[in-house]
């Protein structure tokens, strides 16, 4: 099956022990670094089991994303589904006559739309072969990308009223979050998988910040030409500043951040994996789900908020196990 879908002749680490025990029916709380094959853990066994498996996920562009990769691999383009507030009635309909039809073997759902009424009478009505609830951490109030509506989750599994296995997935979770999570779905029983965080195909250094930062960047870019890179700093302005500096000087680059509107976010995304655009100066809002496996470098121009956070940024480069350069650069306040 592994070979049929994905094209793979062996499983990654953990990933053949998760699905074994996700189809034996045994929750399951997956740690697993960035680039790890974490979502082919609930994919291949959703292809595989009678029904529908809900798979949660907190972002929009995470969603479309792996829908297409999926429809990619499969014959029948019902084979994957979202459902969120970016669809039309009628769309929405559309979705819903396919997984009656059982055509549908993933459902993505914002948190939003499972609490939905509408959609809980709905999925009282259907198969469904298991949850999977993707980046995890945000359960916690401990963790970093916090949502309060991920605590409803355990809730509405419980109203919805099917006995089938859950299992949860991220890639940072301490001690303390990962209890946190454990707790609040009601999976203290899970089998629990950590994966090594050690990628040996990353390589990391800090460099000082001097006032010749900006023109030390354009040398890097131009030493790696063609290549993606990825340039995270902490304000909208300095995303704009810098992308406008990187472009006067005939490097490809484009903004994104939160202040955009959402037709240019997406454009610029495209551009950059589609390799118009070699780099992407961002906030960290960018990245979370992006899943472009020949980013070249990460550069933090800022140090970044924390320490999981900058594991999560890194873990960007070179998830196709080819070379991943992670420069961050620091001042003397920092």
């Amino acid at each position: 099956m592994l070979k049929k879908f994905f094209g793979f002749d062996k499983f990654k680490g953990n990933q053949l022990k998760i699905i074994k025990s996700l189809l034996k029916g045994k929750d399951c709380f997956v740690i697993m670094p960035t680039g790890g094959g974490k979502s082919l853990c609930y994919q291949l066994p959703a292809l595989m089991s009678e029904g529908t498996a809900i798979v949660i996920s907190p972002l929009i562009a995470l969603m479309k994303n792996q829908v297409d990769a999926i429809r990619n691999f499969g014959t029948e383009i019902g084979i994957a589904h979202f459902l969120n507030s970016s669809l039309t009635k009628q769309e929405i309909k559309e979705v819903k006559t396919d997984i009656r039809e059982g055509k549908t073997k993933l459902l993505y759902v914002a948190p939003e739309s499972l609490t939905k009424e509408e959609n809980v009478d709905f999925f009282k009505d259907i198969n469904i072969s298991f949850y999977a609830i993707d980046e995890a951490h945000c359960i916690s109030e401990w963790g970093h990308d916090f949502r309060p509506e991920y605590r409803r989750i355990r809730n509405i599994i419980d109203t919805i009223g099917q006995k089938v296995p859950v299992i949860a997935l991220t890639a940072t979770a301490t001690p303390k979050v990962q209890t946190d999570i454990q707790k609040n779905l009601g999976m203290e029983k899970a089998e629990v998988f950590i994966s090594s965080f050690n990628r040996p195909n990353l390589y990391y250094e800090i460099r000082e910040k001097t006032k010749d930062v900006d023109k030390e960047l354009v040398k890097f870019i131009k030493n790696h030409p063609g290549k993606s890179g990825i340039i995270y700093c902490l304000s909208r302005k300095k995303v704009e500043d810098l992308a406008e500096f990187l472009k006067a000087n005939e490097i490809k680059a484009l903004p994104y951040h939160a202040g955009l509107d959402s037709h240019t976010r997406v454009e610029n995304q495209d551009a950059f994996l589609m390799e118009k655009a070699d780099v992407i100066v961002a906030t960290i809002a960018f990245g979370m789900g992006i899943d472009k496996p020949d980013v070249r470098y990460v550069i933090h121009y800022d140090m970044p908020k924390s320490l999981e956070g900058y594991y999560q940024e890194t873990g960007r480069a070179g998830r196709d196990d080819g070379e991943g350069m992670c420069i961050a650069f620091y001042d003397y306040k920092d």
